[in-house]
Parts: structure tokens; C-alpha cells; sequence
């Protein structure tokens, strides 16, 4: 009877390898993605950093690298160039750069408010739109600078006629060496950057671009449309959502563990606890569709909002042609919400 029996040692050493060899397997299985970020490591990408800490890409079969950007780095140019498969854009430089010929199309919407806003110092003389006239005014360029510009053809205020336009770094330096009236800030970062210099929040007058009509969707993530053609692309970025939009959840639920994480995440040692959780509860203000079962859903109404807004230019359009429903997808969080 003994005779038959197949030694321990090698049943033990086969099942070592069978399983060594589902591992390997299932390495080999994780899908790569590449996401471009729009700027630094800080809380206003905090679900991308928050999904990966927490291995809610792992688990979903995905390797996901996450690539900072900086002031010198265009989202638009990486996926162009075809070294990310996924970025975090703005919509006016989305489709700014689709008319230019990169055919950028929005599979997700993230942030649903804008937290874009004009930041003066009250000493300049400014209280209303209107004080604006004449006036030296931070902007940044790189494609932020055409909800601005829209805004200022509202206005009837022509750039180096009516106004002076500072073509402002990512710093708030120019307010605080009164170089400038007016300077570009976000609710979430520059703005408390102003306050944290020294100055009161009563002694600022600040214009939220949402409260002046003039507000275009923000944070949203873009792919280019060629690989919407591909099933397998569909399938993959569908796992992508739906992790991110659950790293997206905990963060806003969780501003202190969020912050945490991405200062984790930050290799240069400069991000901030303190400075991270109060960005991450100002953007979680921005993202009313966190925790409920639109997180993420572009809706129709405000991408057409934002188009006719961009087209509303006067002489000097953001773009100059509707691009329909050629710019936006529900493809993909279509394939997200059934997983």
C-alpha cells in the first residue's frame, strides 16, 4: 500500500510551485495605467493617492502609476505624447487642445463646483467687477487662463487696453508685494496661502468665477478618443473609475487620513498635515457628488454650460466650434457603475 504513496516532500514542493506560479500569474495579469496629475502631490488629487495607498487599484487587478505634473508639465502634451493613458484636466484646456487637434474626450467629472477665484487685497480699491478696470491683475496661463479671459469679455475689459495682465507664476507673491491688484487663486491652495502670509480674510475681496456666471468644470479625467475604440482600453479604465471614485469617498469622508496619505505620497518632504487637511475639506465642498451614486457622472447640463460659456469669447473665444457630444463619454462610468 505504502508503495503507491507519493512522498511528502515532493506534494509539498509541487504545491509551492503551483502556487508561486498564481502569483506570478496574477502580477502578470495587473493592467497598467499611467496617470498624469495636473500639478504637485496635494490633497486636490487626494482620491488617486488615497485609492492606491489602500489598494483599491490592486485589488481591482490594476498597477496604477501616478505621475506628478509641476509648472512646467502639460497634461495635454503627456497624453499626446503618449506616455500617460489617463490625465486630470481642466475643461477649457481640454477642449482648447481638442479643437488644436489632440482629441482629448472626458470619461469622468470629478470635481462638480469650481473652486477657481479672482483674490484682491480691499487696499487696491477693489469691491466690485467694475474696480477691476485699470487695473494689474495675476493670471496664471498654461491653459488656466481662459476662464479668465472669458470672464473679462463679460466685462467688456480688454487685456493691455483695460486692463494689465500679470502673467502670474503658481505663487501668490505678486498680491503680498502689491505687484498686482488681483491675483488667480483656488479656494483649496493659494487663497489660505494668502492668509497663512499675514493678511486678514477681512481685508480681502475675493470673486468666486462660479458666482460670476463665468465658471467652467475643472478637474475632470480625459483620455484620448482613439482608444475608446479599443474594448479591452473600455474595460480597464472602468476598473480605474471605480477605484478612484472609492479612494475618492474615503477622502472626502476622511480629510485627515487623505491629508496624511498624501503627504506620504509627497518624495520632495514639503507637504503639510495641517496644510493637506484643510485643502482636502475645501475640495471636498467641490465634489457634491462624492458618496452617493453619481460620483464622478458628468452631467450633460454642465458640460454644455461650460462649452457655451468657452464659446462666449467675443472676438477671442476660447474655442470656436461646439463640439457636440464628441468631447464626452458615459461609456466608461457606465462600465464602472456595473462592476
Amino acid at each position: 500500500m505504502t508503495k503507491n504513496r507519493m512522498p511528502r516532500r515532493p506534494l509539498m514542493a509541487l504545491s509551492v510551485i503551483a502556487a508561486s506560479l498564481l502569483v506570478a500569474a496574477g502580477a502578470q495579469a495587473a493592467e497598467k495605467i499611467t496617470l498624469q496629475l495636473k500639478w504637485l502631490p496635494q490633497a486636490q488629487f487626494a482620491g488617486y493617492y488615497v485609492a492606491a495607498a489602500k489598494g483599491y487599484y490592486k485589488d481591482a487587478g490594476l498597477d496604477v502609476t501616478i505621475k506628478p505634473g509641476g509648472p512646467d508639465i502639460s497634461p495635454v502634451q503627456v497624453i499626446a505624447g503618449k506616455t500617460a493613458d489617463v490625465v486630470v484636466n481642466w475643461m477649457p484646456d481640454a477642449l482648447a487642445a481638442r479643437e488644436a487637434g489632440v482629441p482629448l474626450v472626458n470619461i469622468a467629472q470629478v470635481f462638480d463646483k469650481s473652486g477657481l477665484m479672482l483674490t484682491c487685497k480691499k487696499s487696491s480699491g477693489v469691491a466690485t467687477p467694475q474696480d477691476l478696470k485699470g487695473k494689474t491683475l495675476g493670471v496664471w496661463f498654461g491653459g488656466n487662463e481662459y476662464p479668465f479671459l472669458n470672464w473679462m469679455n463679460k466685462l467688456g475689459y480688454k487685456p493691455d487696453t483695460d486692463i494689465k495682465v500679470l502673467k502670474q507664476g503658481f505663487n501668490v507673491d505678486p498680491l503680498l508685494q502689491n505687484q498686482a491688484a488681483c491675483i488667480s487663486t483656488m479656494i483649496y491652495n493659494e487663497y489660505w496661502q494668502i492668509v497663512d502670509a499675514g493678511v486678514k480674510e477681512t481685508d480681502l475681496t475675493t470673486f468666486f468665477y462660479e458666482e460670476q456666471g463665468v465658471a467652467s468644470l475643472e478637474d475632470g479625467l480625459y483620455v484620448l478618443d482613439s482608444n475608446l475604440k479599443d474594448k479591452a482600453f473600455v474595460a480597464k479604465m472602468a476598473k480605474f473609475l471605480k477605484a478612484s471614485f472609492k479612494g475618492w469617498n474615503e477622502a472626502v469622508k476622511n480629510p485627515e487620513e487623505a491629508a496624511k496619505i498624501v503627504v506620504a505620497a509627497d518624495t520632495s518632504g514639503s507637504a503639510d498635515l495641517a496644510v493637506q487637511k484643510r485643502q482636502m475639506e475645501n475640495v471636498a465642498k467641490l465634489i457634491t457628488s462624492a458618496n452617493t451614486p453619481k460620483m464622478g457622472y458628468l452631467d450633460p447640463a454642465a458640460y454644455k454650460r461650460t462649452i457655451s460659456v468657452l464659446l462666449s469669447g467675443g472676438s477671442s473665444p476660447v474655442i470656436k466650434k461646439d463640439p457636440g457630444d464628441k468631447a464626452m463619454t458615459h461609456v466608461v462610468w457606465d462600465a464602472a457603475a456595473k462592476l
